[in-house]
């Protein structure tokens, strides 16, 4: 791969619009404001994977304010183990060892986010920190010195708690304006390099949890949502996520105007994107999904894309949802490039208009739906790490087709999809390393966006979730995404099998096969995905299998010593080794295959 190529991964008009042309390629997500790289899943040239500001660590090194979520964090009882991000997995000082991380991985993207309150400490009521500014440049510079694009997120959950505390944050219309003010000095920065852009991340997961259930910060809520000392879970996420929209809209129109000219640039937002199933076939469940996506994901993409809040929403809230003027619905229309789905499960809904239903479920701020995992005691999918997070792939198929037919098939990124393991008694780390769990639900659900790209569905990237274990808001470090282990002591980062088949994927997969090419950065997706390995592997014999193993172990071992891929791939050829000279299991003949498609012998 041509490291030093400067090729942008989006090509047309400099004045975006959706039928932009971009080759649809894979990626790789971490969590954290610092969406760490970019990792494509198969191809040599086009992957992707990010981080988000948690990962940072260096709370309040270099000129840092304090945000929201590190007051949130240092109290007891907020996060699971009572952990917190201040040193996190210390990525603001090791985040050229990071980036050579991404770089052995084969991608050529890396979505990161920025701490609004390391640019900004106080928002607009103070200086600009000059050391947050260079802390960016070098990990924008250095990520295109390699060849790989940055993807950056604007807001990922964290404000300076400066603004928290003067007005109350999302909860007042004076945010609108610090947002903005923060975008442009993020465009006027980095906007020279940085191609593609995203204002806010998961704007409706966030008003759920920090304005309804209490989970996040500020820590808002009334019953029977929550037991709060303030807040208001019927009216306060309304207002909260009307201040979102107004604040992504009027970021879009700056750098429409003033930045976009400059550079191929896109710009666009990121919806927490479950998808939803009857729970029974009567006809109020199937409305109760209907009501659930409209209250879910049409209630921030509608107004973005059509210029006004969902008509379903409207129906049942009625004077209770706020309202936009004419010139907010004409700033508000179209002020996307393209849409960003993370998409990790599918749950079932309950009509609660017929029926009694819990837990605040009956209320209209829950378009009187009630969500579950499971139906007559027997769970929807999977069991992962995270308890409303079931292994459902057809979800992610179902999830684009809607998106799809919604909003006139605008182009979308798939950025963030992953899998963390269910938690277990006495954990041993090589059972975390050896995740073959992870590498199935990556290949499951890549075939079915495949089912959903063979249909017509315009997908131009896929973000896994995520590059390395880290601080995962109220889960703390209790759930583990990465393809990477991070040691909580130490801080190493260890590959996982995982990481291994990616790497694999990108540097070895059959692209005619699996994608085309299409540009010297990027790769077309091809909608004929196979989860299969190749067929050479079953035709060959025991002696021939072993003897292809042992004679790529020899190359392996012809590397530098401190080779990422090559210490990858001896793991994995290892792993290989001991299975066939065994007698083995169903489930460990799923696994051989599994593992030799990655390293493609």
């Amino acid at each position: 791969m041509a490291t030093g190529a400067r090729v942008p991964l989006l090509t047309g008009p400099r004045n975006a619009s959706p039928s932009f042309a971009v080759p649809r390629r894979f990626f790789l997500c971490q969590r954290f404001k610092l969406v760490l790289a970019a990792l494509s899943a198969p191809p040599p040239s086009k992957a992707a994977i990010s981080t988000q500001s948690p990962v940072e660590g260096a709370y309040l090194e270099d000129g840092k304010g304090v945000n929201n979520w590190d007051v949130f964090t240092h109290v007891q009882g907020n996060i699971i183990n009572n952990d917190n991000g201040d040193v996190s997995d210390d990525h603001y000082h090791r985040y050229l060892e990071d980036i050579k991380i991404v770089q052995s991985l084969g991608v050529n993207a890396y979505r990161f986010s920025i701490s609004w309150a390391r640019i900004l400490p106080r928002g607009r009521f103070g200086e600009i920190n000059p050391r947050g500014i260079m802390f960016y440049n070098e990990i924008i510079d250095n990520l295109l010195l390699r060849g790989i694009q940055p993807f950056v997120t604007i807001h990922h959950h964290d404000i300076p708690q400066e603004l928290e505390d003067r007005y109350g944050g999302w909860l007042s219309p004076l945010i609108q304006k610090d947002f903005v003010y923060f975008a442009k000095i993020c465009f006027k920065n980095f906007g020279d390099r940085v191609k593609y852009w995203t204002t806010i991340n998961e704007p409706g997961l966030f008003a759920d949890m920090a304005y309804i259930r209490g989970k996040y910060p500020p820590g808002h809520c009334s019953k029977p949502f929550g037991n709060c000392s303030s807040g208001n879970s019927n009216i306060e996420p309304l207002i909260a996520m009307h201040n979102m929209l107004l604040s992504h809209a009027m970021a879009v129109d700056l750098y429409r105007k003033h930045f976009q000219m400059n550079v191929v640039g896109f710009i666009g937002i990121i919806a927490n994107a479950f998808m939803y199933e009857p729970l029974t076939d009567e006809e109020s469940d199937q409305h109760a999904v209907n009501r659930a996506l409209a209250f879910n994901l049409a209630w921030m993409l509608d107004p973005l894309v059509l210029g006004d809040y969902p008509p379903e929403m409207r129906h049942i809230l009625g004077s209770g949802l706020p309202r936009f003027s004419p010139i907010e619905r004409k700033l508000l229309e179209g002020s996307l490039d393209f849409i960003g789905i993370n998409h990790y499960s599918t749950l079932y809904a309950k009509d609660c208009t017929h029926s009694a239903c819990t837990n605040g479920e009956d209320r209209p701020i829950r378009g009187f739906v009630s969500t579950t995992g499971y139906r007559d005691g027997v769970a929807i999918g999977g069991l992962t790490g995270m308890p409303r997070f079931f292994v459902v792939p057809r979800g992610m198929e179902k999830i684009i087709d809607y998106v799809k037919k919604r909003y006139n098939n605008k182009p979308m990124f798939v950025t963030e999809n992953g899998f963390t393991p269910p938690a277990q008694q006495s954990e041993q780390v090589q059972d975390l390393l050896e995740d073959i769990n992870r590498i199935k639900f990556h290949k499951a659900y890549l075939s079915s966006l495949a089912r959903a790209i063979r249909n017509g569905a315009d997908v131009r990237g896929y973000f896994i979730w995520t590059l390395m274990d880290n601080f995962e808001w109220i889960n703390g470090y209790n759930t583990r995404f990465g393809l990477y282990y991070v040691d909580r002591q130490t801080l190493k980062r260890t590959p996982k099998l995982s990481a291994t088949w990616f790497t694999g994927l990108v540097e070895k997969w059959d692209l005619g096969e699996h994608f085309r090419g299409s540009s010297a950065l990027g790769y077309t997706m091809d909608t004929r995905v196979s989860t299969q390995p190749k067929n050479q592997w079953e035709q060959m014999g025991y002696e021939e299998k072993t003897a292809a193993v042992n004679e790529e172990m020899k190359r392996m071992n012809r590397l530098p010593v401190n080779s990422t891929y090559a210490t990858h791939r001896l793991r994995v050829l290892n792993k290989i080794l001991q299975l066939l000279s065994i007698q083995r299991t169903a489930a460990q003949d799923e696994e051989l295959q599994l593992l030799f498609a990655g390293l493609s012998l």
